[in-house]
């Protein structure tokens, strides 16, 4: 019986083990730590656990300063239309994923936000989820189009690509897309496109988060060997105890 014991605890470890390992697979995907507060990336801030090109057009916004105190960036301070500065469209403060966000011109100085994802599973589904929208820098005119590539090693997928209105915000949704791992380690990055140029389209993002979505064919068939096994153990005890039996 201790020996049963033993295997199911083994087993409750071993799920366990596996389940705690998919909540740590990004690094700070919401972008809430960073080396400076807002900023461009690369430039004067950083997000911790991410990398940029040098000279990629990618910022940093606090919640609530998109649209009012901008963000400081090479050639000088970036700020996107929204209610305080003079649109009427329906720019929020913040995320659905709430604090910082990434807004990324999609025509200038464009650029991957990237990080190296380890301990995947080769073989294993995840799913790659996070919050978008569309905006435009503030000081600009004309309709804009907005979109992400979005990549895990070698697999790619792209969102839709929004069509934004001149001065105009596209609200934030989820988006969620399937990769197969192909290595233990691999670059997850997000690459913004847009048009037209001289007119900054801007794709923001926050939010993002890695789970494996394998169906658990694997747990469950440890699950069975481990009931099997303890069948077998009771099955040789039953034996044991009545060879005992004839014995006497």
């Amino acid at each position: 019986m201790k020996k049963a014991m033993h295997l199911i605890a083994a087993l409750g470890l071993a799920i366990g083990v596996s389940g705690s390992a998919q909540a740590q697979l990004v690094t700070n995907g919401g972008f809430e730590v960073t080396t400076s507060g807002n900023g461009q990336m690369g430039y004067n801030t950083d997000a911790v656990g991410w990398t940029v090109p040098n000279g990629s057009y990618n910022f940093i916004f606090a919640s609530g300063t998109a649209d009012t105190s901008g963000a400081n960036g090479q050639f000088g301070n970036v700020s996107l239309w929204g209610p305080n500065n003079g649109s009427f469209n329906v720019l929020p403060a913040t995320s659905p994923d709430g604090g910082n966000f990434i807004a990324a011109d999609a025509d200038f100085g464009v650029g991957a936000i990237s990080q190296t994802i380890n301990n995947l599973i080769i073989g294993r589904r995840y799913d790659v989820s996070f919050y978008w929208a569309a905006a435009q820098q503030k000081g600009f005119d004309g309709p804009t189009t907005e979109r992400w590539t979005v990549s895990l090693g070698g697999e790619s997928h792209a969102t839709p690509v929004l069509n934004t209105p001149s001065h105009g915000f596209i609200p934030w949704d989820k988006q969620t897309f399937s990769y197969t791992a192909t290595a233990v380690s691999e670059k997850l990055s997000f690459l913004a496109g847009g048009t037209p140029g001289g007119a900054p389209p801007f794709v923001l993002l926050d939010g993002v988060s890695i789970k494996d979505v394998t169906p658990e064919g694997s747990s469950l068939g440890l699950l069975s060997m481990g009931l099997l096994s303890l069948g077998g153990i009771r099955v040789i005890a039953r034996r044991g105890s009545r060879a005992s039996k004839s014995a006497k």
